[in-house]
């Protein structure tokens, strides 16, 4: 009879005959890892909704509600991860958060749509969700069709969406205010850009990793004595409080809202793939068919509850794949514990406020990295895109093209009629589609010897990609 296989744990260096993905370490460890993973998460997860919220219409206190119910609903789908039931959860270090994929998209929604944007981006999430944890079976088979050339495309434009959002932030945020743009805003953010940039070269290790969280700190405490700072969301904040459900009203179902967060979702569905088959090298468990469909039935079923508690679309972090490998602590217990501490942040109105305290310069100027990091890691998969075969790099050219067309000319599409504009006005789900039509005439129907391999690896750890 073949030997059991042993391995060594992270804390007593024994050997046992558990895999460390499945070892539970002693209390204080577990909770402090967790808290590494939630720290190195944090500003992924409160962005979206600092940036939708406004966007949208929302006041400062209910985007700090928006901040809270994401980070609670980021805790839930984290824990449907890693501890998992039935068929559903990878069962692995894998953490779950808000999906940068979406904002772009969401805010096309939310255009000219009033108290009913939020209702109407719940319920197209819910339905994405819900139609994402059926085809999660089948998903693996069509991964074929999402290769580094469509997903470093889709990536890019993510990071290039963003960035007209870190800009207008940089300026002030409101195009109507006296002082949109003025030298104490764009100074600020400057100054925020600055430090962001220092603490990434001077920090090691895991400040490194929270370099961006650090930077947003040390702006805001620069910018109350400049007095660019408002303290009205923590003024009117609880200290305890629930997600309210539907707490912006019942979700409404609109079938061209529903039919771009479905492209998102199959956006994250493709990144959780890829984040899995790396993680799964890195913790020593390769990712087998059984693996994804779990874990890709744990990200659709946490997208479509997040709604309830008025959360957005859940999918993989990778920069914490980043962190596994970096501590080399594998235990999927430690990043339930930070599941857990997601949920009691959630719990917490005033701590959600607390961050609300940021200005929009100082965001901004955080932000041109952040989401500068998220094209970047685009481009980094693209340089595995085998660009040089067939027609790849027509490819790329054609979807960027068309996906940039809501950036540099907003108004392109105005004389088209509204339901298809909340599709086309995002770049993000244009560029995709372009992307994906593209890559199957070039290397499906066309000449099969062009074709890529499958997506198997994320290429590399944006700060913020989900």
């Amino acid at each position: 009879m073949a030997a059991m296989p042993r391995f060594r744990t992270a804390d007593k260096g024994t050997d046992t005959g558990k895999h460390p993905v499945d070892e539970t370490l002693p209390p204080l460890k577990m909770f402090t890892s967790g808290l590494q993973h939630v720290a190195a998460m944090y500003a992924g997860v409160v962005a979206p909704p600092m940036i939708v919220g406004p966007a949208v219409g929302l006041s400062a206190t209910e985007t700090a509600f928006l901040m809270g119910a994401s980070l609670f609903t980021a805790g839930i789908a984290t824990l449907l991860q890693t501890l998992g039931f039935w068929k559903i959860g990878a069962k692995l270090p894998f953490v779950n958060g808000v999906s940068f994929a979406g904002v772009t998209p969401m805010i096309a929604i939310g255009k000219g749509e009033g108290d009913n944007a939020i209702p109407i981006i719940f319920g197209a999430i819910i339905v994405a969700g819900v139609l994402g944890f059926l085809a999660a079976p089948y998903f693996g088979k069509l991964v074929r069709f999402f290769p580094p050339v469509v997903t470093g495309t889709v990536i890019t434009l993510i990071g290039v969406s963003l960035l007209p959002v870190a800009f207008n932030w940089s300026q002030g945020g409101n195009s109507q205010a006296t002082d949109y743009g003025s030298m104490t805003n764009i100074g600020m953010a400057a100054l925020t850009f600055v430090i962001v940039l220092a603490l990434r070269k001077l920090l090691r290790g895991f400040l490194q990793q929270i370099a961006i969280l650090l930077g947003l700190v040390a702006g805001t405490l620069i910018a109350i004595p400049v007095g660019i700072t408002n303290f009205d969301a923590i003024k009117n904040a609880d200290l305890v409080g629930f997600p309210t459900p539907f707490h912006f009203g019942a979700p409404q179902f609109e079938v061209a809202a529903i039919i771009s967060m479905c492209i998102v979702m199959l956006v994250c569905m493709t990144e959780s793939t890829a984040d899995m088959l790396a993680l799964g090298k890195i913790v020593g468990r390769p990712a087998d068919q059984k693996t994804i469909e779990g874990g890709l039935r744990a990200d659709t079923l946490g997208s479509a509850i997040s709604p309830l508690f008025n959360g957005f679309m859940c999918s993989a972090f990778a920069q914490n794949i980043g962190l596994v490998a970096m501590t080399k602590v594998r235990s999927r217990f430690v990043v339930a514990a930070g599941g857990g501490i997601l949920i009691l942040l959630g719990l917490c109105p005033m701590l959600a406020s607390v961050i609300a305290l940021v200005p929009l310069p100082v965001l901004g100027g955080a932000g041109i990295v952040l989401f500068g990091s998220v094209a970047a890691s685009g481009i980094q998969t693209l340089a595995g895109a085998a660009l040089e075969k067939g027609e790849n790099a027509l490819i790329v050219a054609a979807s960027v093209g068309i996906g940039l067309i809501p950036i540099a000319a907003p108004e392109f599409y105005h004389a088209f009629p509204k339901d298809l504009l909340v599709v086309l006005d995002s770049g993000i789900s244009t560029g995709c589609v372009v992307a994906i039509i593209l890559n199957l005439a070039f290397n499906h129907l066309g000449k099969k010897e062009n074709a890529e391999e499958p997506l198997v690896t994320t290429g590399a750890e944006p700060v913020a990609v989900h």
